[in-house]
C-alpha cells in the first residue's frame, strides 16, 4: 500500500479525520500552504499544547493559544522544511513517517493519535530524525470534522 493510501474505508469518520489530520497537514506542509490545511480548525475555543518532548504535563506549555498562532509556527516549519536540502522526496518521506491509525470515535467527538517515526535522507549524506508524536482532539460540526486542539511534540518510542 502506498504511504498515502488512506487505510480507512470511504465515507467513514476514521478515513474523514485521517484525510484531514494527514493528507491536508503533509499536503499542505510541504507546499508550504496553509489554506489547504486552514479549514480543518475549529477556530472558537482551539487550544495547541506543545509537551517539549516530556510525558510530564507539568512542562507543557501553551504555545498555541489560538490557531493563528499555530498557523504562523506551522508555516515557519513548513519554509525550514522547503529549504532544507533533502535526498529524497520530502512528501514521500513524511508520508512514510507519518502513522495514524489510532483514530477514537465517540458520536460528534473523536481523539487521533499520529505519530512520526522515521528518518529522512539529507543531500549531504546524513539524516533528518522525525520522532514524536501527538494526540488532536477532534470535533464534529455538520458533516465535517475539525481539530478543537492537539498536544503535541510528545516523545515516541516504538513497540518492539
Amino acid at each position: 500500500m502506498p504511504f498515502d493510501a488512506n487505510p480507512f474505508p470511504a465515507a467513514s469518520d476514521r478515513h474523514a479525520i485521517w484525510e484531514m489530520l494527514v493528507r491536508k497537514d503533509v499536503d499542505g506542509f510541504v507546499a508550504q500552504d496553509w489554506t489547504i490545511f486552514a479549514p480543518s480548525f475549529k477556530f472558537d475555543g482551539f487550544c495547541g499544547l506543545d509537551a517539549k518532548g516530556s510525558l510530564d504535563p507539568a512542562d507543557w506549555e501553551v504555545r498555541f493559544p489560538t490557531v493563528e498562532a499555530y498557523r504562523d509556527a506551522w508555516l515557519a516549519d513548513a519554509q525550514r522544511s522547503a529549504s532544507t536540502r533533502y535526498a529524497e522526496d520530502r512528501r514521500d518521506a513524511i508520508y512514510r513517517a507519518s502513522n495514524m491509525l489510532d483514530i477514537r470515535v465517540e458520536g460528534q467527538t473523536a481523539t487521533a493519535r499520529k505519530t512520526f517515526n522515521d528518518k529522512i535522507a539529507l543531500e549531504d549524506g546524513g539524516s533528518q530524525t522525525l520522532n514524536w508524536q501527538s494526540v488532536f482532539f477532534c470535533t464534529k460540526e455538520g458533516s465535517a470534522w475539525k481539530i478543537s486542539g492537539f498536544v503535541g511534540f510528545l516523545p515516541f518510542a516504538a513497540d518492539g
